[in-house]
């Protein structure tokens, strides 16, 4: 009755959580703001996020997650506890148990740290699982069945494209480039082009309202403020949705050639499998619009979005954590 669990979808953008019998119960940005005075945490999650870019000397903002693994480690594990509190209120002194997704490429050392970090910020234990087969589970797709299946996983810090079959990854591949870099090249277009300095809030916000992975017949514009980078003075411009997808090209052309990479490591069966049923795509960034049919023009090979693909990786957690016995040797490796 007491033995409350956690699923955490540690994200370099957002982390979500899920808790037994409740559902996705918290979502918010990966951000703490520190005072640097009295090295005390100020806030956490979305009044954190809302302070980037904003913030005087003696206070810093700080994404303890870079590229989906654990860059500032204290930072991190004062983020899981606040998760943990938030989220189990009513029995305190009982420990929950946790269950944490990381990237399938993370290193040994990348997995204890997360591990380690959820341990001391008051979880009774703590087990890691890798996110395309939580995201596969988490967008509906049978992973024990023998038939392949292919999952496009974008978050904000990695891609990662994995074939799976018998509840395993099969063949994989990750690259640091996700929905982090997207909004870079967003801000370093505009740069390059109307001499015009943007946010990292802005850039988001230009993808979020009229990015697209193809050019689209119908135009539409945006407009943006920015700190001209000639007279140094605030200045105004309008950018349409097709300068942003000329923007993305190639952040998108590194994730189509990870696609076709796995593609070329699958096995014969697993091809015709995955030729069959088609692609599925799954994290915040597959809600780019178009972005599956690059992905099917690029390949040939058919792409559907998951439905909710935020939430994929963490109802896959929650699924996870739900039954945990029987996940176990499938997609945990405990310390």
């Amino acid at each position: 009755m007491f033995n409350n669990k956690i699923a955490i979808d540690l994200g370099t953008c957002n982390s979500l959580v899920y808790v037994q019998g409740k559902g996705v119960v918290l979502y918010e940005p990966s951000v703490v703001a520190i005072s640097l005075t009295d090295n005390k945490i100020l806030a956490v999650g979305e009044n954190a996020k809302e302070m980037i870019g904003r913030t005087p000397a003696d206070i810093k903002v700080y994404r303890p997650l870079k590229d989906g693994v654990i860059a500032d480690y204290r930072v991190t594990q004062a983020m899981l506890r606040y998760f943990i509190n938030k989220t189990s209120s009513r029995f305190k002194f009982f420990k929950p148990e946790l269950v944490i997704s990381v990237p399938a490429g993370i290193t040994s050392t990348e997995r204890r740290a997360v591990i380690e970090a959820a341990l001391s910020a008051g979880a009774k234990s703590a087990y890691v699982a890798k996110e395309p087969i939580l995201a596969a589970i988490g967008a509906g797709i049978p992973i024990n069945s023998c038939s392949g299946h292919m999952i496009i996983d974008i978050g904000g810090g990695t891609s990662e494209v994995a074939v799976i079959s018998l509840g395993g990854i099969v063949t994989w591949h990750s690259v640091r480039v996700a929905g982090d870099k997207i909004d870079v090249a967003i801000g370093d277009y505009i740069k390059k082009k109307y001499n015009l300095a943007i946010g990292t809030q802005s850039a988001e916000e230009i993808k979020i309202k009229i990015g697209t992975a193809l050019p689209q017949k119908e135009v539409k514009f945006l407009e943006i403020q920015g700190r001209d980078l000639i007279l140094g003075l605030p200045r105004n411009i309008k950018i349409s949705n097709n300068e942003v997808c000329e923007a993305i090209s190639d952040v998108l052309a590194e994730i189509i050639q990870a696609v076709k990479h796995v593609l070329a490591e699958t096995p014969p069966e697993l091809s015709a499998d995955i030729m069959n049923k088609g692609i599925i795509m799954a994290g915040g960034g597959s809600l780019l619009p178009k972005i599956n049919e690059l992905v099917a023009q690029s390949t040939g090979v058919p792409c559907f979005v998951a439905e909710e693909p935020l939430f994929c990786v963490v109802k896959g957690t929650g699924i996870v954590l739900e039954n945990l016995e029987e996940y176990k040797k499938v997609v945990m490796s405990k310390k």
